[in-house]
């Protein structure tokens, strides 16, 4: 069944109309991105800011609306991560003034979950919420390190695209060093989502299962910044986020 075929489809057509970069849209923008009858999205849009997740500008233009922040903020599992993560993270980032990221994966992409940057944090493209490849972040990269390896191979299989002139596109490199990040326990990126960025990912296992939980990240830029000074700090906090989610399970079971 087609996305446009069942009204619940349709909502999902519009909200995902909205890119990570996207303040508001306007009508005809929707319509053109979803494919979808100008009366119809018209009509839902109305509906979804009586709902609260959309707002209607005073321009006439649409923008994602608070009431989908409550709803993303009430997803457990994520959640939890956060608040028990969020002190390491912090931690993390008074030792390395470095821009701190936490993600989790999602298909094959990180959606990054935390991010933490002072004043001179590192001009890189993730944000909170946002979305990138596994094969051009050092998070990604590790993520998909321990990764099942039916995703692995998925990953492998299929073009990977060119974010920057230093970004991984041959899969047997790209496998080499997942391989080298599994034995290791962490990985870097040198330039591959954006110039003049290097970063360092550590993974969050599972201590019952040695299944990845989330990652961690330090990203900062190359020309003041050393990604593999920062590999032990990362594995650090990863470590104790992993220990104390271990910790609380064991409370609670």
């Amino acid at each position: 069944m087609s996305p446009r075929d069942s009204v619940i489809g349709k909502v999902m057509l519009i909200l995902h109309a909205f890119g990570v970069d996207d303040h508001e849209l306007p009508l005809a923008e929707i319509v053109r991105r979803t494919g979808l009858h100008k009366a119809t999205t018209h009509r839902l849009a109305g509906e979804l800011v009586d709902e609260r997740m959309l707002d209607r500008t005073p321009d006439g233009c649409y923008r994602l609306s608070g009431g989908l922040f409550e709803l993303g903020m009430r997803a457990s599992v994520e959640r939890g991560l956060l608040e028990l993560a969020m002190p390491f993270l912090q931690d993390l980032y008074d030792r390395t003034r470095e821009t701190v990221h936490l993600g989790v994966l999602d298909g094959h992409e990180v959606v990054y979950i935390a991010k933490i940057g002072g004043h001179r944090q590192a001009n890189s493209p993730s944000r909170t919420g946002g979305r990138m490849p596994l094969h051009c972040t050092g998070i990604g990269k590790v993520l998909l390190a321990h990764a099942d390896p039916r995703l692995r191979r998925e990953v492998l299989a299929r073009p990977l695209p060119r974010r920057a002139p230093r970004t991984i596109v041959a899969p047997g490199i790209l496998s080499a060093q997942l391989d080298q990040a599994r034995e290791a326990g962490f990985a870097f990126e040198y330039e591959e989502s954006t110039i003049g960025i290097g970063c360092v990912a550590a993974p969050v296992l599972d201590v019952g299962t040695n299944e990845i939980v989330a990652a961690v990240s330090v990203t900062g830029p190359l020309n003041r910044y050393r990604p593999e000074s920062h590999a032990d700090a990362v594995r650090a906090a990863s470590g104790g986020i992993a220990a104390t989610l271990q910790r609380r399970r064991s409370l609670r079971d």
